[in-house]
Formats: structure tokens, C-alpha cells, sequence
């Protein structure tokens, strides 16, 4: 099991340098014989360096288990004993330990995606989804957190109201408890700053159906995180996340190549050269950004987008799936570009990973990922509202609540569009 493979040691790429170069084969062999002359200087080094970077990042996945079961912990924070009752909070380092988790298997899983045709094609098309699967299951408890996080700080500001709710933890039970949202004094505004007559009202009836609103959500998503937070344990102890650990631990030792398998010699030659593929996966996201209503969102405000989040079709918003898709490809063209630089992200931030072909971080991908990662969160957080907005026999005032609380979060939808088109129109900016 993985448990034996928990500090695993570097060992080269596997595969044996085949024999030398027959009288009858016109393409030598990259590999160099008596009666060869040597391969060009990228193809074993670029080969070379995928492999690095897969044992890198199988061995901070290892890292980040061996302190998971050390601690004992849930994915998120819970002990053994907990985990038939309440858990707690989580602490800061158990939610590291399962960020950690889901930063090596993301980029095990772009690099497989990208750089598939070197790799062993069963072993490829095995791995990819099941490391896409453990991400995306470890990575829900915390989207919910943050979601609730997110829409409470933003009926706190609209409201005007002078405390902020904190986030429960989470629970086993699904009851809410009552969110402390303070009605503002009788009085309109401070002496001297006298507001317009119609936002008083709006402003009063917003707080008046805030609480309602805030216990809501707190109990809708609670309970999604509760039940997030199970999923994620029977995950952890399934067969098939020891199935996934045991072929992680392997891939710390020896990383199955394509050019060591049946190849001729001008395929694994033409195939030990990452920069196409690198460049492929840069052309698809360049595709995908030219495909966006650019245009549209360099207008910090864009009120068609609001149009369907106030319809009853609980779908999603068919303006986002394209910027959804073009994050997914500027993350594996960020993975893409830390192989050829050879940058491991160890322990640093999913932001501050994306380098140029010169070893400088590119400010201009900086800037646009955090810009798409906002466009999600305000996407997700406004979808939330609308669906707590659908609860049957709401009160008015609560529904009200709501649906300001979704036109301010497809607001920062749009701005984080309009910050994405700043900035990726932008020349690219490198860091000394």
C-alpha cells in the first residue's frame, strides 16, 4: 500500500538505452553508440525534466499524506473521533496538509493532460481522472466555506448592518441557528450627510430581510459542507484513493515514459521534445481568450448578464462556462510552463507558480488567474443566492435580500471580467 512508499526515493526514468544502430535503419537512434553521433542537447534534458517534475510533484502528494495520516485528521481538520460526531473547526495546518493534497494532484493531472503522447498511454488515461476525481472531492468542503464566507461578508456590506456573522463550523445537524444581523437605528444617516429619499428604504427593507436571508444560506450550505466534508472522509478511506496513492508512490520512483516503450527511434526522438506540447497547450488558450466577449467586458458594468440570474431557470449562467474553461486552460498552460522552467512549487501558493521560458514570473498571468479565480467564487456565490432565493414559501423581504445579494455578486462577476481584460491586453511584464 501507499504506506510503504511514504518517503520514496529519486531514482532516474526508467527504461534501458536501447542497442546500438543496425546497418539498415535509416534514422539512428537519439541514444549515442560507438557509431552515432549524440542527440541533439534538448530532447534528453527536456524528457528528462518531465520526469523530474512528476516525481516532484508525486513526492509533495506523498509529503502531504504521510502529515495527513500522522496527524490523524480529516481532510479538512477532523480527528478519528470526531468523525462519527461533530468535527470541530479545522486548524490551519490540516487545512494546508489537504491544500497541499490538491495542489500535487492538480498538477499531476494538467502535466498528464498536457504532455499525454510521452507518457505510457493506459497508465495516462488511468491516472488523469482519477487525480482529477480526489482534487475536485477534497476541494468541496472548502468551496462551500468560502461560499457562505463570501455571501455573509456581502449581505453584511450591503445591509449596513455593524456585526458580521461568523461562518459556523461544521456539524452533523442541519438546524441554523439565528445569524446576528443588527437593525439600524431609526434615524437616516448622520447629521449633516442627509441621503436620497429612495435609498433609505431600500436600504431598511435590505436589513430587514438580511437575517432571514443570512440564516438561510448559513443553513443550506452548512449543510452541502457537512455533507462535503463525509464525502471527503469515505474518500480518503476507499479503495480506490489507496489504488490512486499506491500508483503516486510508483510514479515517485519510476515514471513510465512513452519514448522507453515500443517506439522506433524517430518517434521517441521527435517525442523527447516538450516545447510543442507546451506551445500547444499555450495556442488553446490563446484560442479560448479570443473566443471571450472581450469587448463586452472592458465595460465595467454589463446589465444583459444579469438578465438570466433573475429568470427562474435554475441552470447555470451561460456567460460563464467559456471564462470557466479558459481558467482551466491558463492553469494547465501555468503547469506546462513550470516543466520547461523546471519550477516545483513546493509549498507556495497556487499564484505564485506561473513563470515565463526565462525563470521570471509573468505578471500579466498572475494578474488574469486571480481575476478568473474571483470570476468563479462571485459566479458560484451568485448561483447559491439564486438557489436559496428559489426556497418555496420565503418571506418577501428575505427574497428581496437575496436578489440583491445575487445582483451584487453578478456585479463582481463583471468586474472581475473587466480586471481580466485589463490585464491580459496588458504587454507581458516579467518580475527581475
Amino acid at each position: 500500500m501507499a504506506q510503504r512508499h511514504l518517503d520514496p526515493t529519486d531514482r532516474a526514468p526508467a527504461g534501458a538505452s536501447p542497442g546500438p544502430h543496425t546497418p539498415g535503419d535509416p534514422h539512428p537512434h537519439p541514444h549515442p553508440t560507438p557509431d552515432a553521433p549524440p542527440p541533439p542537447p534538448h530532447s534528453h534534458p527536456d524528457t528528462d525534466a518531465l520526469a523530474s517534475y512528476l516525481r516532484a510533484q508525486a513526492t509533495e502528494f506523498l509529503r502531504a499524506l504521510r502529515r495527513h495520516r500522522e496527524s490523524g485528521a480529516s481532510p479538512n481538520g477532523a480527528s478519528p473521533a470526531a468523525r462519527s460526531a461533530t468535527p470541530p473547526a479545522p486548524s490551519t495546518g490540516h487545512v494546508d496538509t489537504a491544500r497541499a493534497l490538491r495542489r500535487a494532484a492538480r498538477r499531476l493531472s494538467g502535466t498528464l493532460h498536457t504532455f499525454q503522447p510521452l507518457l505510457d498511454a493506459d497508465w495516462a488515461e488511468t491516472m488523469r481522472p482519477e487525480l482529477a476525481w480526489l482534487s475536485g472531492t477534497l476541494a468541496m468542503e472548502h468551496a462551500y466555506a468560502s461560499r457562505l464566507e463570501r455571501l455573509l461578508q456581502a449581505l453584511h456590506r450591503l445591509s449596513g448592518s455593524p456585526s458580521l456573522p461568523a461562518p459556523r463550523p461544521v456539524t452533523g445537524r442541519t438546524a441554523a441557528t439565528p445569524v446576528p444581523f443588527a437593525t439600524p437605528p431609526g434615524t437616516s444617516g448622520t447629521p449633516g450627510t442627509p441621503a436620497p429619499p429612495t435609498t433609505q428604504p431600500d436600504r431598511g427593507n435590505l436589513t430587514v430581510g438580511a437575517a432571514k436571508a443570512g440564516a438561510l444560506l448559513d443553513r443550506q450550505l452548512t449543510l452541502a459542507r457537512t455533507r462535503a466534508h463525509s464525502t471527503a472522509l469515505q474518500a480518503l478511506g476507499s479503495s480506490r484513493f489507496h489504488a490512486v496513492a499506491d500508483k503516486v508512490a510508483l510514479l515517485a520512483s519510476e515514471v513510465p515514459l512513452r519514448a522507453t516503450g515500443p517506439l522506433t527511434a524517430p518517434a521517441a526522438a521527435t517525442a523527447a521534445d516538450l516545447r510543442p506540447l507546451a506551445t500547444a497547450a499555450k495556442d488553446r488558450l490563446a484560442d479560448a481568450v479570443a473566443a471571450l466577449p472581450l469587448v463586452t467586458a472592458g465595460s465595467p458594468y454589463n446589465a444583459q448578464a444579469l438578465v438570466h440570474g433573475l429568470s427562474p431557470d435554475p441552470s447555470p449562467h451561460p456567460q460563464d462556462a467559456p471564462w470557466h474553461q479558459v481558467r482551466l486552460l491558463l492553469r494547465l498552460h501555468r503547469y506546462a510552463v513550470e516543466v520547461l522552467t523546471g519550477a516545483y512549487p513546493g509549498a507556495a501558493a497556487d499564484s505564485g507558480g506561473t513563470e515565463g521560458a526565462d525563470g521570471c514570473a509573468d505578471v500579466r498571468l498572475i494578474a488574469a488567474g486571480e481575476a478568473l479565480d474571483r470570476h468563479r467564487d462571485a459566479s458560484e456565490a451568485a448561483a447559491a443566492a439564486a438557489q436559496a432565493a428559489r426556497t418555496p414559501r420565503i418571506a418577501p423581504a428575505t427574497a428581496y435580500a437575496l436578489g440583491v445579494l445575487h445582483a451584487d455578486q453578478r456585479h463582481e462577476v463583471e468586474a472581475a471580467r473587466y480586471a481580466f481584460q485589463h490585464s491580459w491586453r496588458k504587454e507581458p511584464v516579467r518580475l527581475p
